[in-house]
């Protein structure tokens, strides 16, 4: 097995309580999508949709995880990492997004949790990670104030039950994704075209965030609580000046406009001049709302972006290396995003929540020697720890992903994960990079 040159850098100079973990999402890994009351999601009714999922693929088996749980956990605890974050099928747990709850829904988590528990790894809980309740999007979604006020009732609910048993809680995991690519692009569920839409979607996302921190903070107020964004840095693909403004623009749209009004209690102004008619229709005290304290941002990164007006930027222009789902690996770029958000908002607190790649892996005897994982992991490390040692209060690290899963509008075709599945066995093997990881965090490496 090829072997990559050991890290200079060692876990110790991360300190004691830092955070190392994998993250997973309900939809992507669990299956049992009609099992024990749960009720189909806007992602359920996407995966019906004729050419929405690259290989016409579902989610009724996916990795099989509600049923091999305790085999999963143990992965877990098998790789020496102290946290998992993983999120909660709402309509598994409350059917309809309203109205009763499901206790059987609610016996899995606590299941999860207390298998966590046993081999002492934290519970870091997502809320929402992109999968609405089909019965509340059939009443106007995330468009209707109903949405909004449900999902705070479901945050509370699952504080009450689960809250002092867990290390964080984020209320949604990246907003511009359920609203540009769900709602301007429709590549994502529920498949809207509509500039409008998605910006009014993206602020109502990010008023009922601020109201559910509220109420998370009076059901479990010593909670670490917030959200989880993806973002990225944009740089013009060109000195060509349209190229300069765009990139501005586009990093209006991505990163300011979501930590703007978190941590300021306003929209950039560029971009609401941009938008123009498409911009968000905004009630008195919702910047209020938005605006409420956060305990910590969580970052979500894979690579940095380049705007042009022209031709797209050539991913291959650079040289460096490209994943399988046609992105730069650029560790650098997570350093300069994590000092720029230290800079720009003086947060509290930053964990990276997800960082990972796909590539294609190749099973060969029963081992996949996933060399280039294993070194986009390693440098991103890297990255964190500079970030670190210029003052960022950065304090964990999640590698995107624990299982090869369903991959949204890729389905099975992209590989994250740093366990394989064999999608007909749903044999789980470990793969070079876990292997390394688990060295790694043991201190052997």
């Amino acid at each position: 097995m090829n072997q990559l040159t050991e890290p200079s850098f060692s876990k110790a100079e991360f300190g004691d309580n830092f955070v190392w973990g994998v993250a997973t999402a309900a939809f992507q890994i669990e299956g049992a999508a009609r099992t024990d009351g749960r009720a189909p999601s806007i992602w359920d009714t996407f995966c019906e949709k004729e050419g929405a999922i690259a290989d016409g693929s579902d989610v009724l088996i996916a990795c099989d995880h509600y049923n091999r749980l305790e085999e999963d956990l143990n992965h877990i605890a098998g790789l020496g990492v102290n946290a998992y974050r993983f999120s909660v099928s709402w309509s598994r747990v409350q059917p309809r997004g309203d109205g009763p709850w499901n206790e059987k829904g609610f016996d899995f988590y606590d299941r999860l949790i207390s298998g966590l528990e046993q081999r002492g790894i934290q519970a870091h809980l997502t809320l929402f990670h992109w999968d609405l309740p089909q019965a509340l999007d059939d009443r106007g979604g995330w468009l209707n104030d109903e949405a909004m006020d449900c999902f705070v009732v479901y945050a509370q609910e699952i504080c009450r039950r689960f809250g002092h048993r867990l290390a964080s809680i984020c209320t949604f995991n990246e907003p511009w994704v359920i609203s540009i690519l769900g709602y301007e692009q429709g590549v994502f569920a529920p498949g809207i075209k509509d500039r409008s839409v998605a910006m009014q979607v993206a602020h109502n996302i990010l008023v009922t965030h601020g109201r559910a921190m509220r109420a998370i903070r009076e059901v479990t107020p010593d909670l670490s609580a917030g959200i989880v964004l993806n973002m990225s840095p944009i740089y013009p693909a060109s000195d060509d000046p349209a190229d300069v403004e765009k990139a501005k623009i586009d990093d209006g749209l991505i990163v300011r406009w979501y930590m703007d009004a978190i941590y300021h209690g306003r929209y950039p102004a560029d971009v609401i001049t941009y938008l123009g008619a498409d911009g968000p229709m905004i009630k008195e005290t919702d910047m209020t709302d938005i605006s409420e304290p956060v305990d910590f941002v969580g970052v979500n990164y894979y690579t940095r972006n380049f705007s042009s007006t022209g031709n797209p930027w050539d991913v291959t222009s650079t040289g460096n290396q490209v994943t399988d789902m046609g992105w730069e690996v650029y560790p650098d770029g997570l350093c300069e995003l994590l000092c720029r958000l230290n800079d720009d908002y003086n947060v509290g607190k930053l964990m990276v929540t997800e960082n990972g790649a796909a590539f294609k892996d190749v099973l060969e005897d029963g081992q996949i020697n996933d060399i280039e994982r294993q070194s986009y992991i390693q440098s991103h490390i890297s990255a964190t720890l500079e970030a670190r040692h210029r003052g960022v209060p950065v304090e964990g690290y999640f590698v995107w992903s624990l299982l090869d899963n369903f991959e949204w509008a890729s389905g099975y075709e992209k590989r994250f994960g740093i366990i394989h599945v064999d999608y007909e066995s749903l044999e789980r093997t470990p793969k070079a990079s876990s292997l390394w990881l688990t060295e790694y965090l043991s201190g052997e490496s």
